[in-house]
């Protein structure tokens, strides 16, 4: 069984703050501890499932030589490969190989949500907002659709109480969550420890692996438009020239293509 674990930092248990998740800043060390553990938790439920191969991929944007490229090697355990990538949504290697599942670990809510903690989708500076086809979706949804891309399902997710809730209206009931900390607003949280949430993490790993079929692999639609708001007309105005994509308001951009992947290329490659 082949697995992919796909990361995010800001839906870890103990992070609450952008100190915690942003290179150079003096907390972000620890918060790259915490970060670390919870994967291996993921990576330790994924073996104990019958995983025989198990990638890691970091998500992460930390700024400098760190973004995408959190996680402490020194840390991680050696039942995992992990991998670091220049570019949002550019290693596709593990799915197009075939993978029986995805597992995302440390996932926050889309941009905007009321006791999201740390919410924001892909750039909380400039987007304001996402769609495929009309559905707004944050990045577990962006992240689902590249692993449906490959037809492979998420079978779990891990963050706080409403990006589980997210997840799970997007994905579907059968979707395993794990709630490691419930928000109180944006840079506040009532949390349960480091070590319980590793241990809620495992086990969630290797029960959601243990029924494959609960989840679909997620596809946003065919043919998709993806359309991207942004808190400024400026940055809508950078795409005005790039091969499709489409200008459609003072802060909108749209491409519309067979699918999704293509679209969403459009805008990053």
């Amino acid at each position: 069984m082949r697995v992919m674990i796909i990361s995010d930092m800001e839906g870890v248990a103990g992070i609450v703050k952008f100190g915690q998740v942003s290179a150079g800043e003096a907390l972000y060390e620890e918060g790259r501890r915490l970060y670390t553990e919870e994967i291996n938790a993921a990576v330790r439920g994924a073996r104990a499932a019958g995983a025989t191969e198990v990638v890691v991929m970091d998500c992460h944007g930390a700024g400098r030589d760190y973004t995408f490229n959190s996680l402490l090697p020194e840390l991680l355990d050696p039942g995992c490969e992990w991998v670091v990538q220049r570019d949002w949504t550019e290693y596709t290697g593990a799915l197009e190989h075939g993978c029986d599942g995805a597992l995302f670990v440390g996932m926050h809510a889309m941009a905007g949500t009321a006791l999201g903690v740390l919410n924001h989708t892909v750039s909380g500076r400039t987007w304001h907002s996402l769609r495929f086809n009309g559905v707004e979706v944050g990045e577990t949804g962006i992240n689902a659709a590249l692993c449906g891309t490959w037809g492979c399902p998420v079978l779990m997710v891990s963050g706080d109480r409403v990006t589980c809730a997210e997840a799970r209206a997007l994905l579907g009931d059968g979707l395993v969550t794990v709630e490691v900390k419930e928000g109180l607003g944006r840079y506040s949280a009532r949390m349960i420890t480091p070590a319980r949430a590793r241990e809620l993490i495992e086990e969630g790993a290797r029960r959601a692996l243990g029924d494959r079929t609960a989840v679909a692999p997620y596809d946003p639609g065919r043919p998709c438009t993806v359309e991207v708001d942004f808190h400024q007309s400026d940055e809508a105005e950078r795409y005005r020239h790039r091969l499709g994509v489409e200008v459609v308001g003072p802060r909108r951009i749209a491409a519309t293509a067979e699918d999704w992947w293509t679209a969403w290329r459009a805008f990053f490659f």
